[in-house]
């Protein structure tokens, strides 16, 4: 069934013809296309490089917590599963020694917008490892007044104690995993959680004063039914969380070994996903909240709604964000930083990141040195994915390039799009259509130098 939303087309047979494999663009180029010849000498030289000409951009800061108690067999993050809490405490120590580290090459002031702890589960964090973690943060970096501090929380591992210690921290906003309530669908993943634990989590958090609280869904999961995932919804929606994600679960056992525990044949029919999604779209339109891109819906009066109808909206590996101009600063095995023009990705073990940092050198494993036209694309495909449109003369003058001849290639290949109604091209703008937003991320791929060089996606999940 198609229909229309303020901002949105939900067409399936559009989506259909559309629905390829490829990145989530939450860095251009993609980290897959990182490479081991930029190294921990690159990074530092860049990290003294961020006060050029008087200036440096207000920092970001991203901390991986690897650690679970329990696996989830959808999860593709890089974890370790553990009930051993002397682990992370090990592993707080060395994030300590990493910022410390950081800390010898930075130059530049040292003011911190946003803060984020991923993971893994954060909350597996003892109370003393977090006040822990948060002091010596503090010790290296200026938090500022109204920075953005968030914190991924399984609700089944939270009590309103952690909460309200959280919110003594400084943290003001917070996401909640729930994937779906269907009971079914959380025993074939292995994540039982009821609905009062997430409540409880939610209802602690406000009276704690978080200002944001996102919640995340699942589609495509297995023994997933339109009717069980109505309820869910529902149920959701009741809570009032400020933003929701619902993402596409995409198959990928090949890659990551926990979803061969995970049965196809109970994973729902491409047909049924679809209806899932647009029933999705369509309870939460009508509820009022306003879709930000890709799988991201917040209400009018959220943050990221706000960025999104001034022009500040921003995507990086944290997925949308309300601020553009930061490096962002990242520690923890497999954590991925920005530092002005690059891009860099930690070790993934542990053992490969406490070897690293005893031996006194940052754990870089991979990065990238963006090229003119790297930076180029990224503008474009930041646009795209941000802002649904591309000023070509804003591009033209930021670039000095002459865009239909620099693009030839790609704009030809944007004709087909234009056709089946997902983009409109004319001499001043690129617009992405209402049935062309939700596959934003197959629009940017006409823009992907590195995808026109290789067509191999099978690493990649489907845009729907």
């Amino acid at each position: 069934m198609t229909f229309a939303t303020d901002n949105l087309v939900f067409d399936p047979q559009i989506i259909r013809r559309f629905d390829i494999s490829g990145p989530r663009y939450t860095s251009y180029p993609t980290a897959d296309r990182f490479v081991e010849a930029f190294d921990a000498e690159a990074l530092k030289l860049w990290l003294g490089k961020r006060n050029i000409g008087g200036i440096s951009r207000p920092i970001s800061l991203y901390f991986h917590i690897p650690f679970c108690n329990t696996i989830c067999y959808y999860c593709a993050c890089n974890k370790i599963i553990t009930k051993d809490h002397g682990r992370s405490a090990k592993y707080i120590k060395y994030l300590g020694k990493e910022m410390a580290l950081q800390d010898q090459y930075l130059d530049g002031d040292r003011e911190v917008t946003q803060l984020h702890w991923g993971g893994g589960t954060p909350t597996f964090l003892s109370h003393d490892e977090m006040r822990q973690l948060m002091a010596m943060t503090r010790q290296h970096f200026k938090l500022a007044d109204n920075a953005e501090i968030s914190i991924e929380v399984d609700p089944r591992k939270v009590d309103r104690e952690t909460v309200a210690l959280l919110g003594e921290l400084g943290f003001n906003r917070m996401s909640l995993g729930v994937q779906d309530f269907d009971e079914r669908v959380q025993v074939a993943v292995n994540r039982v959680q009821s609905e009062e634990e997430t409540f409880n989590v939610m209802d602690a958090a406000r009276k704690n004063g978080f200002q944001s609280i996102s919640i995340d869904l699942i589609y495509g999961l297995p023994q997933q039914t339109l009717m069980g995932f109505n309820r869910t919804l529902e149920r959701v929606l009741a809570m009032d969380p400020d933003r929701l994600s619902i993402y596409n679960y995409a198959h990928l056992p090949n890659h990551f070994k926990p979803q061969r525990r995970i049965h196809e044949d109970q994973l729902p029919h491409p047909d049924t996903k679809l209806q899932i999604l647009s029933l999705a779209i369509r309870k939460l339109t009508e509820a009022g909240y306003v879709f930000i891109g890709m799988d991201h819906f917040a209400k009018p009066n959220d943050e990221l709604a706000i960025a999104q109808r001034q022009g500040r909206l921003h995507r990086n590996f944290q997925g949308y964000s309300t601020h553009a101009d930061c490096d962002m600063l990242s520690f923890g095995i497999s954590s991925i930083a920005k530092v002005g023009p690059t891009y860099s990705q930690n070790v993934r073990t542990l053992d490969e990141y406490y070897d690293s940092l005893d031996n006194g050198i940052l754990p870089v494993l991979r990065g990238i040195e963006l090229t003119a036209d790297d930076l180029l694309r990224r503008s474009i495909i930041q646009a795209l994915m941000c802002h649904f449109e591309i000023s070509i003369e804003s591009i033209e003058i930021a670039h000095l390039i002459d865009f239909k001849h620099y693009f030839a290639e790609e704009l030809s290949d944007l004709a087909e799009m234009e056709r089946a109604g997902l983009v409109k091209v004319d001499d001043k703008w690129i617009t992405v259509l209402p049935p062309g937003r939700l596959l934003v991320r197959a629009i940017s791929m006409v823009f992907d130098k590195y995808l026109r060089a290789d067509r191999q996606r099978t690493r990649y999940s489907k845009v729907i």
